[in-house]
């Protein structure tokens, strides 16, 4: 709508009205005698409401037009605020749903790693009382072998003592004698 239709229509609409109130007062008597000055006071007003109206409708309209873009993207992001919160509510909830489960199954895997640690732990050992058991056959038999030795060369000490005890008693100067003799004729007949 071009600026001179706009000014025509709002003169009009505004002083239209102001024309036939002046009438009407005139015709009742109610306006005073002044005349022409009472309508020029209306048409001044008409006239300043019209530039008021035309101004507010200028500056207003792009005003009002750019506030409701500000509230409309407001509202988009708010919009897209709360989809997100919702989204990210739903998806907590799920976590909460599935949070007995889950522990359930930390709980099974943790028993299961015990178990199975446990029994690691039962085969270390068995492992080493086993090469614990074989150090100890191993020493005693070691011990043992020892201990033979010991009484063997205890006993052929005990034997040679008590030989030489027996020999020393049973050899008088005499059989000393007698063994020479017979140790000299058994050399005289071989023959080397």
């Amino acid at each position: 709508m071009n600026l001179g239709k706009s000014i025509f229509s709002s003169l009009f609409v505004c002083g239209s009205p102001l024309v036939f109130v002046t009438a009407a007062f005139a015709v009742e008597g109610g306006a005073k005698a002044e005349g022409p000055g009472e309508l020029f006071k209306w048409v001044n007003f008409a006239i300043v409401a019209i530039a008021l109206v035309w101004a507010a409708r200028r500056n207003a309209a792009p005003w009002f037009r750019g506030n409701a873009k500000n509230i409309g993207s407001a509202i988009s992001k708010a919009q897209s605020a709360k989809a997100e919160a919702e989204r990210v509510l739903k998806d907590a909830e799920q976590r909460l749903e599935r949070l007995e489960e889950e522990v359930h199954t930390i709980r099974a895997e943790a028993e299961k790693d015990a178990a199975a640690e446990a029994e690691r732990i039962r085969a270390l050992a068995k492992s080493d009382i086993e090469k614990v058991a074989i150090a100890a056959k191993a020493e005693m038999e070691a011990a043992e072998r020892a201990a033979r030795m010991q009484l063997k060369a205890l006993a052929a000490k005990l034997a040679v003592d008590g030989a030489e005890s027996l020999v020393a008693k049973q050899l008088t100067p005499q059989t000393q004698d007698e063994l020479i003799v017979g140790f000299v004729k058994s050399l005289e007949g071989s023959p080397n």
